[in-house]
């Protein structure tokens, strides 16, 4: 019997014993993470900011060159001041008319050819009015069609830049974007678009709305540097309210673009006024236009014949309601940090009061002057402050109707307030329809400070964490 621990069968050499034995498997790699899907991407938001800022220079640049060539042009077509009023007025009539189906047009449509759509329209209008200045053919007439030509493109910028902001500028960024697009609105719009357009219109009517129709089409240009996605990802409505319940479909323009345009404005206006918060703002916002238009109205008035001011005084008097809002887009932000955001719109209203109060008590042109100062400024915190916390609470897809009612309610209420406060110091005179409107800029306040609390405030103003960051 052979040993125990002897092998009796033949070894096989040591080459053909590893060729023979199976080879170890490989280590499987380890699955990598995939990315989280991400809803709504946002691009770097450095590069749209400053996109949409130039973009905002050019065109109100352009918009006020317009606002005094129009009434310019008026005057050399007729005496008459209502006819001259109704050119300017049409202007800012089609916000009254057209801010809610253009909000459903913003949610259904790509944003950025919304944008071009208004340049379009502006090129059209401005375009037709070379021509025709040109010809020496201007009338009234004339005059009032382009000038709601101008209003309605007016409301498609403004509303798709509205909804177009949250999309393309990541949440980080949008206090600061909204702080400098509406300094570059008050600077270009109130300050350098009305003194360009007077030298230019010194220099000739051909040449103003000329460089107008330009200043338009560069603007359209500088619209395809945007990066991202401009078209809102939609959500359909199973429950038919059109806001709460909805579903994402992952997909632009599903499940609502055969529903009714009625039917989408109703869920834009219901998404308003079930939230307390958007509501609450809303309202206040429509009694703050309602001052600032009715301001606007009498204070030529005032100026001229109970403070017997001279051009230069009353420009004064504008000068310090423009520099307050400039002054107001670049302290919002430190100011935000340092008193917090409700105190920052509180001040706003109190600003308003002021602004509506002083002449009803004094015609002192520093006092008044001063008012207009704090009111401006107040105007500018509010707006920055209004426009981001809509941004951060409003879903993508109701952006667009949200900001047509919101700017309905807001710029549908400038010639309500003004021919309010002419028909009250008609009535019982100048001082008293000033008192009127500051006592009702005054009664927002209480409904401020019960509604627009800082709980309520909290979800719009977190600052967002890595993944919100985009």
């Amino acid at each position: 019997m052979a040993p125990q621990n002897v092998r009796t069968e033949p070894t096989a050499p040591k080459r053909e014993r590893d060729r023979d034995r199976p080879a170890p498997a490989k280590p499987k790699p380890e699955p990598q993470p995939k990315p989280e899907p991400n809803p709504t991407p946002n691009p770097p938001g450095t590069r749209n900011t400053a996109i949409l800022l130039a973009f905002t220079l050019v065109t109100n640049l352009a918009d006020g060159i317009t606002k005094i060539a129009l009434p310019v042009l008026a005057t050399r077509s007729t005496d008459s001041p209502a006819l001259i009023s109704l050119v300017s007025l049409t202007l800012t009539l089609p916000w009254l008319l057209f801010a809610l189906p253009v909000g459903v047009l913003v949610d259904r449509a790509d944003r950025r050819r919304l944008l071009w759509l208004a340049d379009g329209l502006r090129l059209l209008a401005i375009g037709g009015l070379i021509t025709i200045v040109l010809a020496g053919r201007v009338t009234v007439a004339v005059l009032a069609i382009g000038g709601l030509v101008l209003g309605v493109a007016e409301v498609i910028a403004l509303t798709s830049t509205s909804a177009l902001i949250p999309a393309i500028v990541p949440r980080a960024d949008r206090e600061r974007a909204n702080a400098l697009i509406t300094g570059v609105e008050t600077a270009a719009n109130e300050f350098a678009g009305p003194f360009v357009g007077g030298l230019l219109l010194a220099a000739g009517t051909g040449l103003a709305l000329g460089a107008t129709w330009v200043a338009y089409l560069a603007a359209s240009l500088l619209l395809l540097l945007l990066t991202g996605r401009f078209r809102a990802v939609r959500r359909a409505d199973p429950g038919g309210d059109g806001a709460a319940g909805e579903a994402w479909t992952g997909t632009p323009g599903a499940g609502v673009a055969a529903e009714s345009i009625g039917r989408q404005i109703g869920a834009g206006l219901r998404f308003l006024w079930r939230d307390r918060l958007l509501r609450t703002m809303s309202l206040i916002l429509t009694v703050l236009f309602a001052s600032w238009g009715a301001w606007l109205a009498l204070m030529p008035l005032v100026a001229h014949d109970l403070m017997h001011l001279s051009a230069r005084e009353y420009g004064v008097v504008l000068s310090a309601l423009g520099v307050g809002g400039l002054l107001g887009a670049v302290l919002v932000g430190r100011l935000n940090r340092l008193i917090g955001h409700r105190r920052v719109l509180l001040a706003d209203l109190i600003g308003t009061v002021a602004m509506m109060a002083v002449p009803a008590v004094t015609t002192d042109l520093w006092a008044v002057a001063g008012a207009a100062f704090v009111g401006g400024m107040g105007g500018t915190l509010w707006s920055v402050n209004y426009r981001l916390i809509g941004q951060n609470l409003v879903p993508e897809h109701m952006m667009g109707r949200y900001s047509g009612a919101s700017r309905l309610l807001g710029w549908g209420a400038l010639p309500v307030g003004a021919g309010l406060i002419g028909v009250l110091a008609q009535w019982f005179g100048v001082r008293a329809a000033f008192l009127v409107f500051a006592l009702a800029a005054a009664a927002t306040i209480p409904v401020f400070l019960i509604a627009v609390t800082e709980e309520r405030l909290a979800p719009a103003l977190r600052m967002p964490d890595s993944a919100d960051a985009g």
